[in-house]
């Protein structure tokens, strides 16, 4: 694998999409963050997420600990393939189109140098039901969680700008076992597993929402996937 680089660098306003006299639930009225747009100008990158950048469900999305969404530019030549679409990069809503990395090469904890800024993988991407409202693929958060094909986030230790074709230098893997992949491993195939729960749970840089579901897991009251399509009042 090549030395991981920026490919792409993307940012965006929140959209108000759909038809409010649509009949059909992909085509009725939702709002979100996930249509971003390609840009190759210096980006400050700031402890919150980049400048012109914004998330609809600030519930889910956006703060320190979800700054950043980085998602492999490999990963689409599958999703094209599998859905039969013209997917591109981009489609996944996220930040950073990082290529030279992905799920098994990546770890919690793991700090980079992207242009100006330091920033720190945090936890893996859960998948969510605005991408396959986007696409109009009704099993695509399942099938993200499936493929393990997910993206993760990265906290921001030092603010600058970024740009698209940084190299991602990694400066420190103090995790080296908690790979993307394997955090998913325990999350979505792994859940009898209590052992490597609580494992998880004491990752140190993992990131809070992710130890929380560990330890409600270890009590017996892990909630499930986010499975919706058509949006949280549908």
């Amino acid at each position: 694998m090549k030395k991981p680089m920026i490919d792409q660098l993307f940012t965006g306003g929140v959209k108000q999409l759909g038809d409010p006299e649509a009949e059909d639930k992909l085509e009725q009225p939702w709002e979100s963050g996930i249509f971003k747009a390609a840009t190759d100008a210096s980006v400050f990158l700031s402890e919150t997420g980049f400048t012109g950048d914004d998330v609809a469900d600030k519930k889910n999305h956006g703060g320190p600990e979800k700054a950043v969404f980085a998602y492999p530019v490999e990963h689409y030549e599958k999703w094209r393939r599998e859905l039969g679409s013209d997917i591109g990069i981009g489609g996944n809503g996220e930040n950073l189109a990082v290529s030279g990395m992905d799920e098994s090469s990546v770890c919690i904890g793991d700090t980079y140098r992207a242009g100006d800024a330091l920033i720190q993988v945090s936890q893996p991407r859960r998948p969510c039901w605005k991408p396959a409202r986007r696409h109009k693929v009704l099993d695509l958060a399942l099938r993200i969680q499936k493929t393990g094909r997910t993206g993760w986030y990265f906290r921001v230790l030092e603010e600058g700008g970024v740009r698209a074709g940084d190299a991602l230098e990694l400066i420190s893997r103090p995790y080296p076992e908690w790979s993307i992949e394997a955090c998913n491993e325990v999350m979505y195939e792994q859940k009898d597993n209590l052992s490597l729960a609580e494992s998880l749970a004491s990752c140190e840089l993992l990131a809070e929402n992710w130890k929380n579901t560990m330890n409600k897991r270890l009590m017996g009251k892990e909630g499930g996937i986010d499975k919706r399509v058509y949006g949280p009042n549908k």
